[in-house]
């Protein structure tokens, strides 16, 4: 199949209509899922390089085994394969080749468990024999930006020009990190803030929690998360913690304001990626944009908007949780245990709501900033947010105990929160224990991450 068409959807004529695409989210609880996306550096055990994307050992040849072996279905961009499709999951590409699964929609972190573990084994099936392994770490421990081979989609080529005009760490962003995210549901408006309030105030807790990328091309920077640092300097226009979501009155409508002041990256029109960069969606909606993209503005090109806007938590027709930095694979599950733990079940909701409500802009900001380089040892008030990420655990755990439910043999999902606890309890990161190990088992070199860690 080819890339999605945008393009061909409904023509915008009302702001309205913008906010009544975001409201179609809700969801009443019982049909309320979560689905799992996480990415990973794809190397070379020969060489412990990136993999290219065409040749014998590339990304390529990679996503063509996993469809013929396992039924996913190539999705072309130009004659090129640059995503798998299959049931309600796909494969993807990030520029610089990393390797994602955007899960689908499960009921269950069980069926989460599942689903990580099927893709994993397919993905060393195929790549095993070509001589390529795979490492979830935040950012890359020593490989430069000139290093990657850049992916052939259009939106890439895009913003590989437009992001050093606005940051000096978005090029890093594309090519150099890797995450774990969880998207989630919620019932409507209301439901929606709440969840947006609570997981907003938490993300640097949950980034603590994760910190996984000490080094940068074999240097430990000093960063339990520098892949978490990385986003403050990409483009303010649209990454941050969004204050206005803590304002009286906030709800889908102010979301899609700032949404329409978020600068644009292209529209898609004809099978190509029209560049679009720094003009404005507002702009495009009225018709100003006829000489750029001969076409006005559609539902489709508003749902591509969405995706190019990148704050710690984003709202589509779900939440999406950004904070995190990809780890090894009990902590790509354990993730959608924390948040289905904390938002979906009420009283684990209204207890976090307790536990945030008081906190200030400035303390949310303060966080934001402290967190990457300090992680679980960071101050607050008179804590740190190693006990706040216990606390945060422990809500978890309550919500998901609520949950009740099983797998096969009778357990519940709190299993998949006990590499959290251990690291919440011990207050030691994955950055720290690999920094450590680095310096003291592998003589100062982080090339030996890879294949210590690899899935």
């Amino acid at each position: 199949m080819s890339a999605p068409p945008s393009g061909a959807g409904t023509p915008i004529t009302d702001r309205r209509q913008l906010i009544e695409y975001m409201e179609a989210g809700g969801k009443p609880r019982a049909q309320w899922r979560a689905g799992t996306e996480h990415e990973k550096f794809g190397f070379l055990h020969a060489s412990l390089r990136p993999i290219p994307y065409e040749g014998a050992a590339g990304v390529r040849r990679l996503l063509e085994g996993l469809a013929a072996r396992f039924g996913w279905q190539p999705v072309l961009e130009n004659g090129k394969p640059i995503a798998l499709a299959r049931d309600n999951a796909s494969i993807t590409l990030e520029p610089g080749g990393q390797l994602e699964l955007s899960g689908a929609p499960l009921a269950t972190v069980h069926e989460t468990a599942a689903e990580t573990d099927e893709h994993l084994a397919e993905v060393k099936a195929v790549a095993e024999p070509m001589g390529i392994g795979f490492l979830g770490m935040g950012h890359t421990p020593t490989w430069r930006r000139e290093d990657f081979d850049w992916m052939p989609k259009g939106r890439y080529a895009i913003m590989r020009s437009y992001m050093p005009k606005k940051g000096s760490l978005g090029l890093d962003m594309m090519l150099r990190t890797c995450t774990v995210q969880t998207n989630v549901d919620f019932a409507d408006e209301a439901d929606m803030v709440k969840k947006f309030r609570v997981s907003l105030a938490l993300q640097p807790v949950a980034t603590a929690l994760y910190a996984n990328s000490p080094f940068v091309e074999g240097v430990d920077t000093g960063f339990v998360s520098r892949r978490s640092h990385v986003w403050t300097d990409t483009d303010p226009d649209r990454c941050g913690m969004l204050p206005f979501v803590f304002e009286p009155g906030f709800g889908f409508e102010r979301y899609v304001d700032w949404l329409l002041d978020v600068p644009m990256y292209f529209a898609y029109r004809n099978g190509k990626y029209l560049d679009l960069s720094g003009k404005s969606f507002r702009d495009f909606m009225a018709g100003r944009l006829h000489n750029d993209v001969g076409d006005i503005a559609r539902l489709t090109d508003w749902s591509d908007h969405i995706t190019t806007a990148f704050p710690e938590v984003r709202l589509k027709r779900f939440l999406e949780m950004r904070g995190s930095d990809c780890g090894p694979r009990d902590l790509l599950v354990a993730l959608p245990a924390l948040w289905m733990g904390v938002l979906y079940d009420q009283s684990a909701l209204d207890a976090a709501w307790d536990m945030v409500k008081d906190w200030t802009i400035a303390e949310h900001d303060a966080l934001r900033a402290a967190v990457p380089r300090l992680g679980l040892k960071t101050a607050f008030r008179n804590t740190t947010v190693q006990a706040l990420a216990q606390h945060m655990v422990a809500i978890a755990e309550a919500g998901l105990r609520a949950r009740r439910q099983l797998d096969t043999r009778g357990r519940d999902e709190t299993m998949y929160l006990d590499p959290l606890r251990r690291i919440a309890d011990s207050g030691v990161t994955l950055a720290e224990e690999k920094a450590a190990r680095v310096a003291r088992e592998f003589n100062g070199k982080a090339e030996a991450l890879y294949e210590a860690y690899a899935y």
